[in-house]
């Protein structure tokens, strides 16, 4: 045997070893970590006035996130005001007139109505003003900002992302032949590089449906192909960030 050909030999019987250490035990399997991001953005399109968080702050339910320019949403609030004050006036008057009998009853529901349309759009003035205050809607850390002070945002475009602790999930793939053993509410044990080794998590999803389709005729080696994508909810998601690869050991239910 050549010194080249007995060289090939040694590598590939390395790659092979290699592999076998490299091979997980049969209750673990390959996953990651996603989250459900919640963008937060305007309801009306306006300029970003003011920015009270930056990317990696840690931000509580209700706080202030950033506010828009108000001018349009102001002169809206005026004029609405301005309207439910000649409005209340008219029905006052015309309350009188019946009493007096020199209205009539038709005129007064007109005007009872008109009041009640003018104290409508006042409240949605006064609604449309204090939603150019953003508030968080829920606790948890700003992954992203999209727009910055003085630039111009459109409805419904998210100014930045939020991600709370809870909307963390793990999402591995199991064969078929393991899915009778889980359910849902099942303990699974999370493992990556530089992560703590008490990372636990839930099953709460359990698909079913494959994501690997194999010809019409399903043979013993196809059957093998087959997984379900599993996503589990960690006890402590602070431990873990998003897009990070991870191992999933099952963890063996007591009886």
């Amino acid at each position: 045997m050549s010194a080249r050909r007995l060289t090939c030999v040694i590598a590939a019987a390395a790659a092979l070893a290699l592999a076998a250490c490299a091979r997980e035990p049969d209750n673990r399997y390959q996953g990651w970590i996603e989250a459900n991001i919640l963008f937060v953005g305007p309801d009306e399109q306006g300029r970003v006035e003011t920015l009270a968080v930056r990317e990696g702050d840690k931000v509580a339910a209700a706080a202030p996130l950033f506010t828009l320019d108000a001018d349009l949403q102001k002169a809206d609030l005026a004029m609405a005001e301005a309207r439910l004050t000649n409005t209340r006036q008219a029905f006052e008057r015309a309350q009188q007139l019946v009493r007096t009998t020199a209205g009539t009853q038709k005129a007064l529901e007109d005007a009872e109505a008109a009041l009640r349309e003018a104290e409508a759009r006042y409240n949605t003035a006064q609604t449309r003003l204090a939603r150019r205050r953003v508030a968080s809607p829920a606790a948890g850390t700003v992954e992203q900002i999209y727009f910055r002070t003085g630039e111009m945002v459109q409805a419904s475009r998210p100014v930045l992302a939020l991600l709370p602790p809870g909307n963390l999930k793990v999402r591995f793939f199991v064969p078929q032949a393991v899915l009778p053993t889980l359910s849902i509410g099942d303990q699974v044990r999370v493992h990556c590089d530089g992560c703590p080794d008490d990372i636990n998590a839930r099953i709460e999803f359990i698909a079913r449906s494959t994501e690997f389709t194999p010809p019409v005729i399903y043979s013993n080696e196809e059957r093998q192909k087959l997984v379900f994508l599993i996503e589990a909810r960690p006890e402590r998601p602070e431990a873990l960030r998003v897009g990070q690869p991870v191992s999933v050991t099952l963890v063996e239910k007591q009886r």
